[in-house]
C-alpha cells in the first residue's frame, strides 16, 4: 500500500490572536488526523508569526505551519474539508512534491 503515497506539503495559517496552548492543540490535532487517516513521514515545523501581503478576514499577520507528509489524496481532502471548517486557520494550501 506504500507504493500508492504521494508526498505532500500542506501549508496553513491560524488566527496570530490565539493563545499557545490553543495553537499547539490545532498543530497536534492535524497531526493526529494525519496518523489516523495512514499517512507517513509527517514532519511539521512552526515557521512563527508573518505578516500577511494583503487582509485576510481583517488580520494583518497569521502563524504558519508547514506539514509535509506522504498519504493518498483521500487524506488530502480529509484534512483540506477540516481546515475548510476550521475557524482559526485563515489560509491553507497543498502542493504535491514532485521528486
Amino acid at each position: 500500500m506504500d507504493a500508492l503515497l504521494t508526498s505532500y506539503e500542506t501549508i496553513y495559517i491560524i488566527k496570530p490572536n490565539l493563545s499557545e496552548d490553543n495553537l499547539l492543540k490545532i498543530i497536534e490535532n492535524y497531526q493526529g488526523l494525519l496518523i489516523e487517516r495512514g499517512a507517513k513521514n509527517i514532519v511539521t515545523q512552526n515557521r512563527g508569526r508573518r505578516g500577511l501581503k494583503y487582509l485576510i478576514n481583517k488580520f494583518r499577520d497569521g502563524v504558519y505551519i508547514q506539514m509535509n507528509y506522504e498519504a493518498n489524496g483521500e487524506v488530502v481532502d480529509f484534512i483540506e474539508k477540516s481546515m475548510r471548517i476550521n475557524e482559526d486557520v485563515i489560509r491553507f494550501l497543498t502542493t504535491r512534491n514532485v521528486v
